[in-house]
């Protein structure tokens, strides 16, 4: 069987150097936030090539403490409206939520996923304060289109950089230091993927990133003292330090899933497959690698008969979950389609070049 995405086999070549991560931490004896979570901070930060950057608990929590932020700067209120994807991940959704704000779902390009920046502006009100741009499945967003309308608005952007760590924009447009925020998940799946759960959120804007600091560590910057109704969110100091030894090996691992999308895209030869689309530049880490077809169902099954594992990513869009039943009766025939036909191949940095062309002609016959 080809595994999906073998964790295991990612991560044996660290097995020597996370037992000896593990003693220092241990041999250390400080275990929240400490010199790891700080090497840790500084290192991803420069790789993001961003000031500053805040290590949480998970890539929800990255997500969530960006809005809570904004809200204590007085830079969002409780009840603003966050423009956001039809067809994210439902934690996109979760977050804009649990700050108390109103989610707004805009349909995505059926060609990218990636949220229509032409749909945007017209789902844009008086209550609407920030755009959540969700870079999904490893490709970023149209984000200097995003960011002209956030512009023209004067809304906060927030990027949900879950999917897509390492991926480098052409594009030349940026906003305001003060209306910008990047949340990241480690989730053991990611491109950068820690032992367990972990997040991280990057920014320019200093003053953001006080009141980040304070708010995953209870509200607090002194001990038993607190500023803000804070949350227990710190990236753990022994996943830190797994993240040390990974992270000098993203682009590595990053230009191996992208041989790989090249061998897909180019060999790939079925009517009945839809490949993604790529401009072949570094704007796509392939997180994912993302196919539609007609006939999935029927599809998946002959590559499970044929010993290929896939995954759907996802098959219930959020308007149509049971936990948002307000929703329900909603259309949004894009990411209902969208829905309806994705199906993600294997493809990781220990895919070997025979099991990629097992993939390639077994998917050729269907």
């Amino acid at each position: 069987m080809i595994s999906f995405l073998d964790l295991k086999k990612i991560n044996e070549p660290y097995e020597a150097a996370f037992q000896e991560k593990l003693k220092l931490v241990l041999d250390n004896g400080w275990y929240i936030l400490g010199k790891e979570v700080e090497t840790f901070e500084k290192a991803f930060a420069e790789y993001c090539q961003a000031k500053y950057c805040i290590g949480v608990g998970n890539g929800l929590d990255a997500l969530v403490l960006i809005f809570k932020g904004y809200i204590a700067l007085g830079k969002l209120q409780k009840g603003d409206e966050v423009i956001v994807p039809a067809n994210t991940y439902i934690a996109s959704i979760l977050a804009i939520l649990e700050a108390d704000l109103i989610p707004v779902l805009v349909e995505p390009k059926l060609e990218t996923y990636n949220i229509n920046p032409n749909l945007i502006q017209e789902k844009i009100t008086s209550k609407t304060k920030a755009i959540l741009a969700v870079h999904l499945y490893g490709q970023l967003a149209e984000m200097d289109k995003i960011n002209e309308i956030a512009i023209e608005n004067n809304l906060l952007v927030v990027e949900d950089s879950a999917q897509s760590h390492g991926a480098i924009s052409n594009q030349q447009l940026t906003i305001n230091n003060q209306q910008s925020a990047k949340a990241y998940s480690f989730y053991p799946a990611k491109n950068l993927g820690c032992l367990g759960d972990g997040g991280a959120i990057t920014t320019n804007d200093s003053e953001l990133e006080k009141v980040l600091f304070s708010l995953r560590n209870y509200g607090s910057d002194k001990k038993y003292y607190n500023d803000y109704i804070g949350v227990n969110s710190r990236l753990d100091e022994i996943q830190a330090s797994f993240l040390n030894l990974k992270l000098p090996n993203l682009d590595a691992d990053n230009a191996k899933r992208r041989v790989i999308a090249k061998r897909y895209l180019s060999e790939i030869k079925n009517d009945k497959i839809i490949v993604p689309v790529w401009d072949f530049s570094n704007s796509h880490v392939f997180h994912l690698f993302v196919i539609r077809t007609k006939n999935r169902e029927d599809f998946q099954n002959y590559l499970t008969q044929n010993n290929i594992q896939t995954v759907i990513h996802y098959p219930v869009p959020p308007h149509k979950q049971k936990a948002f039943p307000q929703w329900n009766t909603l259309s949004f025939p894009i990411t209902e389609q969208i829905h309806n036909e994705v199906l993600s191949l294997p493809i990781s940095p220990v895919l070997t070049e025979e099991e990629v062309s097992f993939v390639i002609e077994i998917i050729n016959k269907y």
